[in-house]
């Protein structure tokens, strides 16, 4: 447990990085968990996925200057479902030129 504390206690930059990251990316949880409750059914909010893209773009960030590759694989493959996930959100919001809302 010594390690924990001395982690903490060898607090830079980097490490504040690292762990807002975490902390952004805990807190989309809290965020669906709210909007779902007040819903009365399972809802992921737009807050979530740019809750979950920031927190992953952090940590990322985090992981390079680590060096851990098998973090890095892992927020990289995150980043890219988020923004893809935010892109078909977006997308779908703007009406299609040609054929409104509905994008027959």
């Amino acid at each position: 447990m010594s390690w924990f504390f001395t982690w903490f206690l060898t607090m830079n930059i980097w490490k504040s990085v690292g762990l807002l990251g975490q902390m952004v990316f805990g807190s989309r949880f809290f965020v669906q968990w709210i909007v779902s409750e007040s819903m009365k059914r399972s809802v992921i909010p737009l807050a979530f996925w740019h809750l979950s893209l920031i927190g992953g773009i952090l940590t990322f960030i985090y992981a390079i200057y680590i060096r851990e590759p098998v973090f890095i694989i892992a927020q990289f493959g995150g980043i890219i479902i988020y923004s893809r996930n935010l892109y078909f959100i977006y997308r779908d919001r703007r009406p299609h030129p040609l054929f409104g809302p509905d994008r027959a």
